[in-house]
């Protein structure tokens, strides 16, 4: 055996070892999550995430909001971020809408992030102000066809995941809007309230609350069937169309260059800690749903939703800028 490959694989071994040693001493500082806006469904969950995290890891897990440009900017930082698995993304399902409204994000996701796991999925709620005469689906639709293009509808900006998913809506609604972006959540959901906008699809948690104390009206479940929380509350599948079915849903990446075993540690001790006791019950009280498909389903699955939303982008005529 020739000395260039006994040194080969000497040198593939040190790695081997190397990167099995980094595996299991991490973390062994803190871990950085970045996640969009404060206050939103992301934030939310991986804030109850990174609490679960920092006692099985004994390390403090903090939450950086990267707000702005469709997520992008909390995104690219995550690109440009060392592949240690120090720091981490959390986002929504504006991750894989971003390739059908950005025609150059400055980077491509695909090949820039490692799919970790997604971690939790909750239904949107088609609202409107308590004030609105609508009381029901077909109600906004009667609406919305008597007055073609007059009804606003927010979200949380142009190409966010409640863009996208009000846009669903219209598209198997048969009605247009006039679409009025907010730099977050729960700005666009406060105009809905205070009845500046008709309606939004929000995101479940940020949402009920002002549900239940009157300020909103619940229109419709984004789910296909009913919540186990709220089962007062009806799909807008049951109301509108059998097929309908589009949700909030948020997902763990890591930069591209993070050590498979690193990235493998993460994961497994992600799914520990979605089965910590306190940390469902935090999931439940706020309506959220702990969902994880693993690493292979979940880089299958973000494939599968760029292709969707590629299609709703199209039909509602947002053109990749």
């Amino acid at each position: 055996m020739s000395f260039r490959i006994l040194r080969s694989i000497f040198v593939s071994a040190i790695v081997s070892i190397t990167s099995l040693s980094m595996a299991q001493q991490y973390p062994e500082r803190t871990v950085k999550i970045v996640g969009p806006g404060a206050g939103s469904g992301t934030d939310l969950t991986a804030r109850i995430l990174a609490k679960s995290l920092a006692k099985i890891w004994q390390q403090s897990v903090i939450i950086e909001n990267r707000p702005g440009a469709g997520g992008t900017l909390g995104i690219s930082s995550v690109v440009n971020a060392p592949g240690d698995g120090y720091t981490l993304l959390a986002q929504s399902a504006t991750y894989v809408i971003n390739p059908a409204v950005y025609k150059n994000q400055g980077f491509d996701v695909l090949k820039s992030l490692v799919d970790i796991d997604m971690i939790a999925t909750t239904p949107y709620i088609l609202v409107t102000a308590a004030s609105n005469s609508a009381q029901h689906v077909k109600g906004l639709i009667q609406e919305a066809k008597a007055k073609p293009g007059d009804l606003t509808f927010s979200s949380a900006g142009v190409g966010s995941s409640t863009h996208l998913a009000s846009e669903y809506f219209n598209q198997v609604a048969g009605i247009k809007g006039m679409h009025i972006p907010y730099k977050s959540t729960p700005e666009a959901l406060q105009d809905v309230i205070s009845a500046r906008v008709t309606y939004m699809m929000a995101p479940y948690e940020t949402a009920i609350t002002h549900i239940k104390s009157g300020k909103l009206r619940a229109l419709g479940l984004s789910s296909k069937v009913r919540s186990e929380i709220s089962p007062q509350i009806p799909t807008i599948a049951e109301q509108l169309d059998p097929n309908f079915d589009i949700n909030f849903w948020v997902g763990i990446w890591a930069p591209m260059a993070t050590p498979d075993n690193i990235v493998q540690k993460i994961n497994a001790d992600i799914s520990k800690a979605l089965q910590d006791p306190e940390t469902k019950t935090s999931f439940t009280n706020a309506g959220i749903t702990v969902r994880t498909m693993g690493q292979q389903q979940f880089a299958k699955y973000v494939r599968e939703e760029i292709a969707r939303y590629k299609v709703i982008a199209g039909k509602a005529g947002i053109t990749p800028q």
